[in-house]
């Protein structure tokens, strides 16, 4: 995810940034509402002021079960700890700052297989029935976005071995990798 988040941070300084502004290694924890702090990825911050923060995750096989119900609610939860705080004034008088999440998952067979769903009271959305994790994944990312959850989300799917070699595909192109940058830098640069 390095490379991710090395290119974001360039596409950042790109829009006008200075990358002193840009934290990635050290000194990315912001306070949150429901706990102390939450460590990001990319953070940009400039005269105490939050411009933009990033979430990067990825997923392998082979349990995705277990994994996919942590990422969702690890992704919900920082987002509704982000904002929460915001409102609070947690990060001054920051205007409302840029907030990120960027997905990529394993793209093999068990990722792409129809996942059962048991339904012993209620029925679930039409949507998550016959879908596999890869469906679930990118629905989603969407609904992060659609709720505003997330300023922009990006998934996106590599084979272990095509994306040792940089390659990867985008299953949806709502949530593709250059809609995310596109938003992103807009988004940094009206604060440049």
């Amino acid at each position: 995810m390095d490379g991710f988040v090395d290119l974001f941070a360039d596409l950042i300084v790109e829009a006008g940034i200075l990358r002193e502004f840009i934290f990635r290694n050290s000194a990315v924890e912001l306070p949150g509402f429901f706990r102390p702090t939450k460590e990001w990825d990319l953070l940009v911050i400039r005269d105490r002021t939050l411009i933009a923060a990033i979430e990067a995750k990825s997923q392998v096989g082979p349990s995705f079960g277990n994994n996919f119900n942590n990422r969702t609610e690890e992704a919900m939860g920082s987002a509704l700890d982000l904002w929460t705080a915001f409102r609070e004034h947690a990060f001054l008088n920051s205007t409302q700052p840029f907030l990120g999440y960027f997905f990529m998952l394993e793209d093999c067979d068990a990722s792409k297989r129809p996942v059962s769903i048991k339904e012993p009271h209620f029925k679930v959305f039409p949507e998550f029935k016959g879908a596999s994790y890869m469906r679930r994944y990118e629905l989603f990312c969407r609904k992060l976005l659609h709720e505003r959850h997330y300023t922009a989300t990006a998934f996106i799917t590599a084979s272990s071995t095509a994306g040792l070699k940089g390659e990867f595909n985008t299953p949806a192109n709502d949530l593709s990798l250059q809609q995310f940058a596109k938003t992103l830098t807009v988004h940094v640069g009206a604060a440049a």
